[in-house]
């Protein structure tokens, strides 16, 4: 038959013999499905739409069409494109157009069969087929080795590469093996391995299932990290300055061994080596082996190289400041060890501002730059030669705020140091960005500063980037409380809230309510709480933190009422204690010494009415007792303070210092000391008389990373006008409780010195009614565990 022989010629042709054997199946089904059809229609000698092909002679046809199928997922038309094939196209039958076509399509790794058929020819136009069978694709997958606990972990790993409905290729199961390991490696667990298999699910049509089968096996620790060469530096030194990479010892760091943060600790030895003056330092070779047990052992050989030291240090570009001056502030002396990174601080930008760079950028010179040159090596010693271009000063133009959504500009730009048209300062743009962080309404970590240069201008803008955390507090606790012979029981519970953000100027813009109106930076606080008919307690306060709007002059208005019983109501041991509050206070933040004092008066009216108050020991120093009448407390407070903390949250550097006296009209002073020897007790503190001091100070320092000293100091005083009368019954000082809860209540008019482990009044003092004079120190170390603005956790010891 003539189509077997063109079969024939076309099997051995060359064409055919150089494809692969895959390739060689698609042709020949391409031959058979095509060549079938004129076999069975060569007998008929009328009607013929398959035209006889000579292989010998290859025809030349024009594609009439192209369809696909088999292609669920795949796109039919992306697959027809791929394959170089287009309608109107002029092709060759046979030719190696088919098998490049064929070859193109595998290559996408999506399909375990792809054919091209010819479907039937009209005349000179052939019509095609592309045939498809695609792989199988992902729908779910399980783990085997692994703790349930650990599975949010690992689907976060797996779902970065494989997504429902995708083919799990060659590349992305070795992908996703590898970062499975990496998982477990960076935990210590070097000797994980990972295992995919797969397998049909029955839940889909071409769905398959997979498991990911884990062994994690042991954590791999570090034995022991030995140094060789080190003649002038001690191992144990060396072992330190390895922040990531510990051996198995250490009590509060774990000992694992993960190679990237190993090359940095390599780095950070070399970096060390550099600020003793070894500036050639380098370790030279590194072994990481496992040893018995199967515990880590490095070694790494070290050349130290020779010490260097500085001597000739000379200036050169400098007209603003004098050289010996520029010298006393670079604060490096001929004979000092070379240290690159003390070198570059002091050039650059040092914590405590005593560099060069700060002379200049905060008298404006924004251009300024200083290269320091290395004119001479001799010997051990190195000569430097500090190049400064000073440039023009900058002046501000534009300083933009963004991110704020719904605190108002002003309210920001009220706190900011830099304003159009003042010289460019870097230490002012430093305060903008504390006193920013201090308003309490922005995310401290996120907080960003750009300054965009016109360079042609002499000027640039202060681009301020703010991004809007919650500031409104919510206190709510509820709860019953059974009858007793000391109480008739009833609701017990709390109810607090405080703005933080207020703004009364747009109280009658409802788009500003979330829920009450915002955006002013004013403060306005609702407190209630009750534990029965045996306490109750209601307070309210309003600030505006700028009164006027062009100072920062902040003015307070308070109330509140609280309430004490104790006993059986209506009996003779039925005991009350009752005080009413109002106050008004002014403050103001002071320009001299330096910005960072602040004065504050506060003038109180304060009310105390006793009802057989025998439980409250109100007593003199004389030990007479004060327990009914009604006491008049008029006083006026004056506050120093200075405050240059970081964070109000979790401050890690800076001091908040105050000195505080409260003081009441000197009645005795126009009154005879008979008045005060023969009067009754409630005349005498009608009306309290008192001299009270504070002094509060707390530091903070920074230490290592995160980790943050505390020192703080309280003292107090309570004193008298004059010798006419003893020291007041009211407005003493007690110890004791963790000054969250007690201090909130202003139970009993005494100060409450909070101080853990002891609950209040625990130190007895040896005056009754509390002490007229108490001091307190504190040290702790603060780490906070999370500096998330919504919810800030940090431990003390």
């Amino acid at each position: 038959m003539p189509v077997l022989s063109d079969l024939q010629h076309l099997l051995s042709s060359p064409i055919y013999l150089q494809l692969t054997q895959k390739m060689k199946l698609h042709t020949l089904c391409l031959l058979f499905a095509g060549l079938l059809p004129l076999a069975m229609n060569a007998q008929s000698d009328q009607d013929t739409l398959l035209p006889m092909v000579s292989y010998e002679k290859p025809a030349e046809f024009e594609i009439g069409g192209i369809r696909v199928t088999g292609a669920q997922y795949a796109d039919a038309n992306t697959l027809i494109a791929l394959s170089g094939f287009r309608v109107g196209d002029k092709i060759r039958v046979p030719g190696n157009q088919f098998a490049k076509a064929v070859q193109t399509l595998w290559n996408l790794k999506l399909f375990t069969d792809v054919q091209i058929n010819q479907e039937r020819t009209v005349g000179d136009k052939i019509f095609l087929e592309i045939v498809v069978q695609e792989l199988p694709r992902y729908t779910r997958h399980s783990f085997t080795g692994v703790k349930k606990s650990k599975h949010d972990d690992l689907n976060g790993v797996i779902n970065k590469f494989l997504q429902k409905g995708s083919i799990l290729t060659d590349n992305v199961r070795a992908t996703l093996i590898y970062k499975l390991k990496e998982f477990y490696v960076e935990k210590g667990y070097l000797d994980a391995q990972v295992d995919i298999k797969s397998e049909p699910d029955e839940r889909s049509t071409n769905g398959v299932k997979l498991t990911f089968a884990i062994k994690r096996g042991k954590k791999v620790k570090i034995k022991a990290i030995t140094f060789s060469g080190n003649e002038h530096v001690k191992s144990r030194v060396l072992r330190k300055k390895m922040k990531e990479t510990h051996i198995k010892r250490k009590i509060f760091k774990k000992s694992k061994f993960i190679r990237d943060q190993y090359e940095e600790d390599k780095l950070k030895i070399e970096s060390y080596y550099n600020t003793i003056g070894f500036r050639d330092a380098r370790i030279v070779r590194d072994s990481v082996w496992r040893g018995k047990k199967g515990l880590l052992m490095i070694h790494m050989d070290i050349e130290e190289g020779n010490r260097y030291y500085f001597r000739h240090i000379r200036w050169k570009g400098n007209t603003i400041y004098e050289t010996k001056y520029l010298t006393q502030v670079l604060g490096i002396n001929k004979g000092d060890v070379f240290n690159q990174e003390l070198l570059d601080t002091r050039l650059s930008f040092s914590q405590d501002g005593r560099d060069i760079s700060s002379l200049y950028l905060d008298n404006g010179y924004l251009f300024f730059r200083v290269d320091p040159v290395e004119t001479s090596i001799e010997n051990d010693s190195i000569d430097l030669e500090l190049r400064i271009f000073e440039g023009p000063q900058a002046t501000i133009d534009r300083v933009v705020i963004k991110g704020n959504d719904r605190t108002n500009e002003h309210v920001i730009r009220r706190e900011l140091f830099t304003r159009p048209g003042d010289k460019f300062s870097r230490s002012d743009i430093i305060r903008s960005q504390r006193e920013i962080v201090n308003l309490g309404y922005f995310n401290p970590e996120s907080l960003g500063i750009n300054t965009p240069v016109n360079p042609e201008r002499g000027t640039v803008d202060i681009e301020y980037t703010v991004e809007e955390k919650p500031s409104d507090q919510l206190e709510l606790s509820a709860g019953y409380q059974p009858a007793s012979q000391f109480s008739r029981g009833g609701v017990i519970g709390t109810l607090g809230v405080t703005f933080n953000n207020f703004s009364v100027r747009n109280i009658k813009n409802k788009e500003t309510w979330n829920p009450l109106p915002q955006g002013d930076g004013q403060r306005f606080s609702v407190r209630g709480q009750t534990s029965g008919d045996r306490f109750q307690s209601y307070n309210a306060s309003f600030t505006e933190p700028w009164l006027g709007g062009k100072r920062p002059n902040s003015l307070t208005v308070a109330g509140y009422y609280n309430r004490y019983a104790y006993g059986i109501f209506g009996s003779s041991s039925f005991q009350k204690l009752e005080i009413l509050q109002g106050s008004v206070g002014f403050g103001t933040r002071l320009k001299f010494p330096d910005d960072n004092f602040i004065f504050r008066a506060d003038a109180d009216i304060q009310t105390l009415k006793l009802t057989n108050a025998l439980s409250f020991a109100f007593r003199d120093d004389e030990n007479r007792v004060v327990s009914d009448g009604i006491f008049h407390n008029f006083n006026l407070g004056l506050t120093l303070a200075r405050n240059s903390i970081n964070d109000p949250i979790f401050p890690r550097n800076g001091s908040l210092v105050s000195l505080k006296v409260n003081m009441t009209p000197p009645y005795s002073w126009f009154r005879t000391a008979d008045y005060y020897q023969n009067g009754s007790v409630n005349d005498i503190y009608r009306y309290v008389e008192y001299l009270k001091w504070r002094v509060d100070a707390e530091w903070y320092t920074p230490l290592v990373g995160k980790l943050v000293l505390k020192t703080s100091a309280k003292i107090g005083l309570l004193s008298r006008w004059s010798d006419k009368t003893s020291l007041t019954p009211f407005e003493r000082f007690d110890l004791g409780g963790d000054g969250l809860n007690n201090q909130n209540f202003g139970l009993n008019a005494r100060d409450i010195i909070s101080l853990r482990g002891y609950e209040v009044s625990d130190i007895m003092s040896p005056y009754p009614g509390g002490a007229g004079v108490f001091n307190k120190y504190t040290i702790e170390l603060r780490y906070p565990i999370s500096l998330n603005p919504q919810s800030t956790i940090f431990i003390t010891t």
